[in-house]
């Protein structure tokens, strides 16, 4: 019995010894950095009910909240809207339509920004953004504000789904087939702008195709259009081109939705997607390693997005301290971000609509078919004069107080008195947590890496230290 008892004894200090340790919790920096790449930012509570998780945990906790539908009411008027009858109007009608038409736009960008900053679930929004600067299209083009609603709640509903149902419904979507021309296309005039797009920006990418696939890929999306009467999608046989067809080194019968399953099958269609996720979330520089790896997980499981962000959120990379504070915040993150954080009021979300479009991210309207480049893009001259003004305003701040709307470049989307903003962050900071008090936590809630003027970081938790954080040029970065 005490040679059994010894060697059980030894048995279990080894496996004591040899049992891996428990993956230790988030500390209150690493779970800001989580907040701030998968959506915009975390207040003080947000970083505190993460903080006790494991960085697995913590990114199921915040994939498993997040939702496919808005919690804002959409305008009023997208429910009735029928496609107006352009070729009996009059010339006053058309003038008439076309200032309803830009009245719509600037509340449906209203509405989204509304979205964005009341949401439950911004990693849904933060998708959603993602897949409208990928499957762009716009009311410059479109001139249709209902079908653009009907877009981005399209967007909305598989933003965190399946990818490869997404990209077979967006081959559908009225908005995207009105953009990219392909509403007319018909046997013997194919048109191949959306078919162009489909292979360079939305599936495998520059130089990964031929010119042959392309006019072959073509021919398979003729008759996938509209019905007149209400702009629905609409097949229509008769447009269709059923003959044979060579593409991607595959023969065939096909239509879109063969094209579309032919794209999936490629390998560089799971990478091309990794990629600008990586992007997104990780670093402007993918590590090509990750990207096979990742990719692999992508299409392994059938294009599920879910399995993919958890696989990304919890990569070496994704918290690797040399990929802290590497990325830029958009204009939209920094506004949202701005007053998610400190829970600002707003006036009116069309003058927030105004000011991302001035900082160079005007919602429902990319500036191409490849959407907004982002990264260091969103910072020139200009620009970054903008955001500061924005800052500037947003804190109180004496040059704020003396500027006028026209000097300053914009509307007054929020209350800007000085005196009012100068109590506001004081009311603010003594409405932290304890333990957000100090200087240095007060940093951490701010900034995703430490300020540029680290003098700041010498005064006591105020609201004027808030308002130099907010003024920093790492304020910029998440």
């Amino acid at each position: 019995m005490p040679v059994i008892r010894t060697l059980l004894c030894g048995m279990m200090i080894l496996a004591a010894v040899t049992a891996p340790a428990p993956a230790p919790a988030l500390d209150a920096a690493e779970a800001r950095h989580l907040l701030a790449r998968s959506g915009f930012g975390g207040s003080a509570a947000e970083i505190e009910a993460l903080a006790p998780l494991t960085r697995e945990e913590a990114a199921a906790a915040i994939l498993t909240r997040a939702g496919s539908t808005a919690v804002t009411p959409p305008p009023a008027w997208e429910a009735d809207w029928l496609p107006p009858k352009r070729g009996s109007m009059s010339e006053a009608e058309r003038l008439a339509l076309r200032d309803t038409q830009r009245e719509q736009g600037r509340e449906l960008k209203a509405w989204w920004l509304a979205e964005m900053r009341t949401t439950p679930s911004p990693l849904t929004e933060v998708m959603t953004l993602f897949w409208h600067n990928h499957f762009t299209s716009s009311l410059a083009k479109v001139k249709a504000p209902a079908l653009l609603y009907r877009q981005n709640v399209l967007l909305r509903r598989h933003a965190l789904g399946n990818f490869a149902a997404l990209l077979h419904a967006i081959a559908r979507d009225p908005a995207m087939l009105i953009y990219l021309d392909n509403a007319s296309s018909r046997k013997g005039a194919p048109n191949e702008n959306f078919a162009r797009e489909l292979m360079e920006l939305f599936t495998l990418g520059e130089g990964r195709y031929s010119e042959a696939d392309l006019k072959e890929a073509a021919r398979a999306f003729t008759g996938w259009s509209l019905d007149r009467e209400t702009d629905a999608f609409r097949f229509r046989a008769a447009w269709h081109d059923g003959g044979e067809k060579e593409i991607l080194g595959r023969r065939g019968t096909f239509d879109g939705d063969d094209v579309i399953a032919l794209l999936l099958d490629r390998p560089e269609t799971a990478e091309f997607i990794v990629v600008k996720l990586w992007r997104q979330f990780v670093s402007e520089a993918p590590d090509a390693a990750e990207v096979r790896r990742l990719a692999a997980i992508f299409r392994d499981g059938g294009y599920e997005m879910k399995p993919l962000l958890a696989a990304i959120f919890t990569s070496d990379a994704f918290w690797a301290p040399e990929n802290r504070g590497r990325l830029v915040k958009s204009p939209v993150d920094l506004v949202v971000g701005s007053l998610r954080l400190f829970d600002l009021p707003v006036n009116d979300d069309r003058d927030l609509a105004w000011l991302t479009r001035r900082l160079g991210q005007d919602l429902f309207d990319p500036p191409d078919v490849k959407g907004w480049p982002g990264g260091t893009a969103w910072i020139t001259g200009a620009s970054l004069l903008d955001r500061q003004t924005l800052l500037a305003r947003l804190t109180g701040s004496a040059e704020a107080a003396t500027a006028t709307p026209a000097a300053a470049g914009m509307e007054r989307p929020v209350e800007s008195n000085a005196q009012h903003r100068a109590a506001f962050f004081d009311t603010w900071v003594a409405g932290l947590p304890a333990p957000w008090q100090g200087a240095e936590a007060m940093t951490t809630l701010m900034l995703a890496i430490p300020p540029v003027d680290a003098a700041v970081l010498d005064r006591r938790a105020s609201g004027a230290l808030a308002r130099s954080l907010l003024a920093d040029p790492a304020y910029h970065l998440k």
